[in-house]
C-alpha cells in the first residue's frame, strides 16, 4: 500500500512540475551552458582578412558588427493579429540565438496579468541578469528557453537573459488580450 501511495505522490509532483509555466515565480531547475549560434548571414568566418574576394570590407573588428548587417538583422517584427510592432533584438548571443529561429509563430500562454511566454524546443545561450523594474514591452529570456514578452510594466527581482524590446509599446496590452495569443516573431529584411 505504501508503495502505491509513494508512486502517486510521484505521480502528482511530476504533472505538477510539467503544469508550471514559467513566470517571475519560478527559478529554472539547472542552467546549461549552451554554444551560440553562429550568425548564417555571415560567410567566410574562416578567412580573418577582413575583405572578401572583391576587396570588401566585411566589417571585422572588435565590436562584432558585419558592416551593417547586424543593424538590419536586429529589427524585427511582433505581430499579434492585425497589429505589428517594431522590435530592436539586443548585440548578444542570446538575441543572435533567438533571431536564428525566426521568422515563427507560437502560441503564447498568459501569466500574472503582466506577461505572456512560449517555452522554445531548444536552448539558448544565457546572460542572465537582474534588471529590478520589468518594462512593458520588454523581450526577455527565462530559463534557457522561454521566451517572454512583457506587457505591463512592474517591480521583479528574477533573472533574465535581455532578447530586445518593442521600439513603442503603446497598445500592446490590449493587442495580446487576457488570455492566450497567437504571436509571430519576423526578421525585417530591409529598414529603409
Amino acid at each position: 500500500m505504501n508503495k502505491y501511495i509513494i508512486i502517486m505522490a510521484l505521480m502528482f509532483m511530476t504533472v505538477t512540475s510539467v503544469l508550471t509555466a514559467c513566470g517571475p515565480d519560478d527559478e529554472p531547475i539547472i542552467e546549461t551552458p549552451v554554444t551560440p549560434v553562429p550568425d548564417p548571414e555571415e560567410p567566410g568566418d574562416d578567412d580573418n582578412s577582413g575583405s572578401d574576394n572583391n576587396g570588401n570590407d566585411n566589417g571585422n573588428n572588435d565590436n562584432e558588427n558585419n558592416g551593417g548587417e547586424n543593424e538590419m538583422s536586429r529589427t524585427i517584427t511582433i505581430r499579434v493579429g492585425d497589429r505589428n510592432f517594431a522590435a530592436t533584438l539586443e548585440d548578444n548571443a542570446t538575441a543572435r540565438a533567438f533571431a536564428a529561429l525566426l521568422p515563427m509563430t507560437v502560441t503564447m500562454n498568459e501569466m500574472n496579468g503582466n506577461e505572456k511566454y512560449h517555452y522554445l524546443s531548444e536552448n539558448l545561450p544565457t546572460d542572465n541578469y537582474r534588471p529590478g523594474t520589468i518594462r512593458n514591452g520588454d523581450l526577455m529570456l527565462y530559463g534557457s528557453s522561454c521566451v517572454v514578452l512583457f506587457y505591463e510594466t512592474f517591480s521583479s527581482s528574477y533573472s533574465y537573459s535581455r532578447i530586445g524590446r518593442l521600439d513603442n509599446p503603446a497598445g500592446l496590452a490590449s493587442a495580446l488580450g487576457r488570455g492566450n495569443v497567437s504571436v509571430t516573431f519576423e526578421i525585417n529584411k530591409a529598414d529603409n
